[in-house]
């Protein structure tokens, strides 16, 4: 009997190593545990997001969800980045990427990739929010899509459900760039993800939120 459970033993170490192995060379890591918010912290409305069914919700006043877990010590410069996101009518949301928390109102700092189907405003998904603004729709409201963007240095690609929406580079000379005063930071630069919560009525759901690091 003691020999059985030894060999049962084995056998469950051996398939924990590699499923190890595998997840090691598939490169992708996991930011989100699909039961709680540890390792993200709100902005300046904590109740505007929940965890439900395996899903990060938000549907409340406006808020920020900063990354600020283990992984990489929540500092990414060179990554790909993938989510599933479901919208609901009128949703506006977003991510943004080399970002850093701060307590109130929009970040300053990093880009913002766009998470819109049908809001008011015209901006829709997968836009590099005010640098590379698209109007056409690659998503629909009620309907789980995946979000990607990668950065490599100075270059951004975005993709909505594995169709590329934006490709940009932004140039060396950080001067020669125009940028809004409430976006003073918005450049490549390093730092973390964060999930936009934009007003009351915009209710989205993200799920397998995941990184590869490429540095």
């Amino acid at each position: 009997m003691r020999i059985k459970i030894l060999r049962v033993y084995i056998t469950l170490v051996l398939v924990a190593l590699y499923v190890g192995v595998s997840a090691q060379q598939d490169g992708w890591i996991s930011l989100f545990d699909g039961k709680t918010l540890s390792g993200w912290q709100a902005s300046e409305s904590q109740s505007s997001f929940r965890v439900e069914n395996g899903c990060i919700i938000h549907d409340g006043p406006r808020s920020h969800l900063y990354y600020v877990g283990n992984v990489a010590n929540h500092q990414f410069k060179n990554f790909e980045f993938k989510a599933q996101v479901n919208t609901f009518e009128n949703a506006n949301s977003g991510v943004y990427f080399h970002t850093r928390f701060q307590e109130k109102g929009y970040p300053n700092y990093g880009y913002e990739v766009q998470v819109n189907n049908s809001h008011k405003d015209a901006i829709r998904t997968g836009s590099l929010y005010n640098v590379v603004d698209i109007a056409d729709k690659y998503a629909v409201d009620g309907k789980w899509f995946e979000l990607y963007i990668k950065v490599v240095d100075n270059n951004v690609v975005v993709k909505v459900d594995g169709k590329t929406v934006v490709v940009y580079t932004q140039q060396e000379d950080r001067a020669k760039l125009v940028r809004k005063d409430d976006h003073f930071g918005r450049y490549i630069d390093s730092g973390t993800f964060a999930i936009q919560a934009h007003d009351p009525n915009s209710k989205v759901m993200y799920k397998d939120i995941q990184v590869k690091i490429l540095d």
